[in-house]
């Protein structure tokens, strides 16, 4: 698609999105194309992924499954595409709809602002039972501050991965860009992981989500701090800051963008070591300020984000002037 195309369909998706998020009847009824596409992932990975097979051979049916999950993806999403064609300029609203369905605004709003309400309802378990559905880690081992930093973290690193980088793909390559990101970042999160089962078999995923995500997570950072600008309990300048000095200490090549800035903006200390499962995790610290968080700080993180992402609407509406006038 060109960027004629893409770009009005991404601001038109972004904006449903918003509105209505995916109605949870009809989840009920059909599922979410994420479950659709873990469940190719799972396939690939109980049909292919055998402990019987050597290191390399299990690297090199991983490339295979990844290729053959991209494959059905692209075609999957041509098929609409190729459809709404047809209908001219009439085709903006079903496949502005569709590509909705592969950002989580309004999900990731939800979920966050559940934790303060934990925290702030139902004291430290009703955090730890919020915060359990958005984070990997040990809800068990966090207190009321490491709980509202968990779900600032998540908050952070997920408007990366969860609306801006399929919004860029989107933007970029319409529905079948966007979509492609989907499926990568979909098979990171189930395969992607140095298990003993997937550490050869989701190597390419792993890598391939790195470069997928490293533009979005720049944006996102830049996005958090212009955020910040606008807002009076927020600093730009500590999150420019942060983003500078502690971005590249995160254990993740691309989380550490989004967390400092988020960290730096808040005046908070984010990531650091944490405890996965019985794992503990040593990571750096992003941002300066002060590790004890509360739910007041969630509130706080969830204002940003909102103007971030009204920003993320400024910048695909000029986006599509700037590419119909052209």
């Amino acid at each position: 698609m060109s960027l004629s195309a893409s770009l009005p369909l991404l601001l038109a998706a972004l904006l449903i999105e918003a509105a209505i998020g995916y109605p949870a009847r009809l989840f009920a009824w059909i599922g979410h194309p994420v479950t659709w596409i873990g469940a190719l992932i799972g396939g690939l990975d109980r049909g292919l992924n055998r402990e019987s097979m050597s290191f390399a051979m299990r690297r090199l049916t991983g490339v295979l499954a990844l290729l053959i999950l991209l494959a059905a993806t692209l075609a999957a999403a041509l098929v609409p595409v190729a459809l709404c064609r047809l209908a001219g300029p009439l085709a903006l609203l079903p496949l502005a709809l569709l590509a909705s369905t592969l950002l989580a605004q309004r999900s990731l709003h939800e979920h966050v602002a559940r934790v303060a309400e934990g925290l702030e309802q139902g004291g430290l378990a009703g955090g730890r039972r919020a915060v359990a559905m958005i984070v990997g880690r040990d809800p068990d081992s966090l207190d009321e501050a490491g709980v509202a930093r968990a779900a600032i973290e998540s908050l952070a690193e997920n408007f990366s991965d969860g609306i801006v980088a399929p919004a860029f793909w989107l933007g970029l390559g319409g529905l079948p860009g966007g979509a492609l990101y989907k499926a990568i970042n979909t098979a990171d999160s189930m395969i992607g992981h140095r298990s003993p089962r997937h550490l050869a078999f989701g190597w390419a995923a792993a890598r391939l989500d790195d470069l997928a995500n490293l533009p979005a997570s720049r944006l996102t950072a830049l996005l958090l701090i212009a955020a910040a600008a606008f807002d009076h309990e927020a600093d730009a300048g500590g999150a420019w800051r942060a983003v500078r000095r502690d971005a590249r200490h995160h254990r993740s090549l691309n989380a550490g963008w989004p967390e400092a800035a988020m960290a730096g903006a808040l005046g908070l200390r984010l990531a650091g070591p944490r405890v996965y499962g019985a794992v503990r995790v040593e990571d750096g610290w992003m941002g300066d300020g002060r590790a004890e968080a509360m739910a007041a700080d969630i509130r706080r993180a969830l204002s940003l984000y909102r103007r971030a992402c009204l920003l993320l609407w400024g910048l695909a509406a000029a986006g599509s002037l700037f590419a119909l006038a052209l």
